[in-house]
Parts: structure tokens; sequence; C-alpha cells
């Protein structure tokens, strides 16, 4: 077969337009691809919602790929190697309520499972703004090309519209950041602001992660890390149960006040 490189530049072009204007008006929009907004994109796509996921570095993962200290290992507990095995990513029992996963085999199963249960996955994507309308509720995100806020070249934004939004962008909240820093302390915190997260205590920060993924701004939904730090509760280093059951809350937070069936 004759190979034209026009041919497959058209394919690339076509096929990825017609994602990205699909995703321009959608159920939910979840800002970063890690293991909390990914699972959160299953879990949603899983129930017929319309949800696009978008990710600012070239992959996806979040800290997850690393394991810890670049040992490409993670540990959850008993509840989120229920989450695991709902994936079919393989987990080795350490000792009583430690489970040990591949980090890259982890990440890479989430991925591929959000994908095809009907999220779709957009890297190299930025989230600069959202869009706001008069009863003060947040309807959408700002995209720009990673690339161009890199290169800081004064390039125009485009929008995406939703229903609602999901901070998923970890340890920097950049969504939440946003909103605080362009809408006033409005936020569902203690102060009203993005309180920061605490140093670590991986028992406390497990605990903490799942009751911080809620709605912390009209329109707005916090998981994963960003949830600890929007709340100020610890980080917990390798052990990343709590952001996969983080990511399935905040997914049933969404359906909840979509008024929708909850997981089960």
């Amino acid at each position: 077969m004759k190979i034209d490189e026009i041919t497959i530049s058209k394919a690339i072009t076509e096929s990825f337009m017609k994602d990205f204007l699909e995703a321009m008006e959608v159920d939910i929009a979840i800002a970063g691809a890690g293991p909390s907004g990914m699972t959160a994109a299953y879990y949603l796509a899983k129930e017929g919602v319309k949800t696009a996921v978008f990710e600012r570095s070239l992959r996806v993962g979040g800290g997850m790929p690393g394991g810890g200290m670049m040992f490409n290992r993670i540990v959850v507990q008993e509840e989120g190697k229920r989450i695991l095995d709902e994936f079919e990513v393989r987990t080795m029992e350490y000792q009583e309520g430690y489970y040990v996963a591949d980090s890259l085999e982890t990440i890479s199963t989430i991925c591929s499972k959000s994908i095809k249960s009907g999220a779709r996955i957009f890297n190299l994507m930025s989230v600069e703004d959202v869009m706001i309308r008069e009863d003060d509720r947040i309807t959408g995100l700002v995209l720009n090309w990673s690339a161009t806020s890199l290169a800081k070249l004064h390039v125009d934004p485009l929008a995406i519209r939703s229903k609602m939004v999901i901070d998923a962008t970890g340890h920097d909240c950049e969504v939440c950041r946003v909103v605080a820093r362009k809408l006033g302390a409005r936020l569902k915190t203690r102060t009203g602001e993005v309180i920061g997260e605490k140093s670590m205590w991986a028992e406390v920060g497990e605990k903490e992660i799942v009751e911080n993924t809620r709605e912390v701004y009209p329109g707005l939904i916090v998981a994963g890390m960003a949830a600890n730090a929007v709340f100020g509760s610890p980080r917990m280093g390798a052990i990343f149960g709590g952001m996969l059951l983080s990511g399935k809350r905040a997914a049933e937070v969404a359906l909840e006040t979509m008024q929708k069936p909850v997981i089960t």
C-alpha cells in the first residue's frame, strides 16, 4: 500500500477536531488527568454522563507513574484495592491491610478503562480560567495549549461549557485558586480561600481526602490531592487508595448534584 503523508495528517486533524468539538459542551469537565480525575471520569462516563478531561502535561497520571521516590510501585489500603480490582489491576498483599501495585500498570489501566467507558481525555491543554454567569455558578472552563503558556505567548484561549467542573489538578489546585483569586474569598472552606496542604501524615490525609471531596463553589467539585490542599489537610505520599476513593466520590457528588442515580 502506498503511504501518503497528507492523508495521515488529515486523518489526525479531522479525527481530533471531531472529538474536541464534541467536548466543547459536556456534562462534566475535569481539570487534571491524575488518578482521581480519571477515576471520576470512568465512573461518570459509565453512568452515561458526557465527560471530558483536560490535562496540561504530555502524559497522564499526575504523580502516580513515579510511585514512591521513582520506585514505580504504589500502596493502597483495602478500600482502594476494591477499586483496583474493579479496574482489573493486579495487586500483591505486602502485609495485612497493605497492597502493592505497579504504578505504571495502574495508571495506564485507569486511563484505558476511562476512555473505553466513554470519557474523552485531552492532554497538553491547560485551564486558564473558568466561565461564570449571573447566578455566580461556574459553567465551564477556559483552555489554552500548554505550549502557549510555557512559551509565554499572548494567545487568546477558547472555552468549553459544562454543567459542573471537577478540580483534580493535584497539589496546585489550579481551578480553585483561579476562582478564589478572581471571585474573592468565597470557597466553602473555613477561610473562604485555598488553605494549603499540611505536611505528610498518611493516616489523616487518607481519611480526610474523601471527606474533602465535595462541592467547594457552585458548580465546582474538588477531588484528589487538590481537595486536601484546598481544605488544609495533610499530604499522604505514595499511598494512593484515597486518591481513587476521592475520584469515585467526586463522581457520586456530581451525579447527586445532577440528580442522577448514585454509583453502586
